[in-house]
């Protein structure tokens, strides 16, 4: 492993720890001398966190500011987002008691395909599918990492080249996924460029995928900061702190706010 370039990160504006570890990417592990490794864009990145300083491992400045830049969402300005919060106790306390969770950017397929594995499932049996899935049909980039199946990959394997991914029903999904991405029928170009209602209307032609997966999809996958993921953690605080909907200090990115009152609810041991 060799160190090609570090950037010097203030904790308040980047955790990385908490934003590869919030339940919205599947890819990353905290190896045995604390330092994150994963796989993003057919890429591989070690990250090692120290203080204030996150060292980004094998990659260099242009890899970096192509695809590590957008993929940490490190062009928004958090501490303003801190400052519009603050406004509200909850969002605050939330804040508060984790600074640094920011949203990433990741490729719409696979964020796509992973939230249709995500359902009605824990977080490492979605890991070990997701595992299964790109060492069975992902390109081999040495050292254990594959990257993630593209559609017609996983249409060529088929009912019979997903089984050994012991995903049960969820197959299904992924092949008409696989199927209505790569014939076009759904269009991702024409998701990134429309609104959240038209874009949740498109992946909702998927079978298998309603307002929870189109959302997750379009915040995590597409960079819609304003789709709101709705799983039963969201309800809750939906339903106990916020009946009339979250507060207009989230409008506009209410899928990040979201992630640090689901982050902090489930995580903090107290309701909100």
């Amino acid at each position: 492993m060799n160190e090609k370039k570090f950037y010097v990160l203030h904790k308040n504006a980047l955790n990385i720890s908490l934003s590869f570890d919030c339940g919205q990417a599947f890819r990353w592990e905290k190896t045995d001398d604390g330092t994150l490794h994963g796989v993003a864009f057919g890429r591989a990145l070690t990250v090692k966190e120290d203080g204030d300083t996150a060292v980004f491992y094998d990659t260099d400045e242009k890899e970096f500011n192509e695809i590590w830049r957008p993929y940490l969402d490190l062009d928004r300005d958090y501490e303003a987002l801190y400052a519009e919060f603050a406004a509200d106790k909850y969002l605050r306390q939330a804040v508060e008691a984790y600074p640094g969770i920011r949203i990433l950017r990741q490729e719409p397929w696979e964020t796509l395909c992973s939230f249709i594995i995500s359902q009605n499932n824990n977080i490492p049996r979605i890991k070990g599918i997701i595992s299964r899935m790109c060492e069975a049909l992902g390109d081999d980039l040495g050292n254990g990492d594959f990257t993630f199946p593209g559609p017609d990959r996983v249409l060529e394997a088929g009912a019979d080249g997903l089984a050994p991914l012991r995903a049960g029903f969820r197959v299904k999904y992924i092949l008409d996924a696989a199927e209505k991405v790569a014939g076009g029928e759904v269009d991702f170009g024409l998701i990134e460029k429309s609104d959240i209602e038209t874009g949740a209307q498109e992946l909702k032609k998927i079978k298998g995928v309603g307002d929870k997966v189109a959302a997750c999809a379009l915040l995590y996958g597409f960079g819609k900061a304003d789709a709101l993921p709705v799983d039963t953690w969201v309800k809750k605080i939906l339903a106990e702190t916020y009946p009339d909907g979250l507060p207009e200090c989230t409008w506009g990115v209410r899928g990040i706010a979201q992630q640090y009152l689901f982050h902090f609810r489930r995580n903090a041991g107290t309701d909100l």
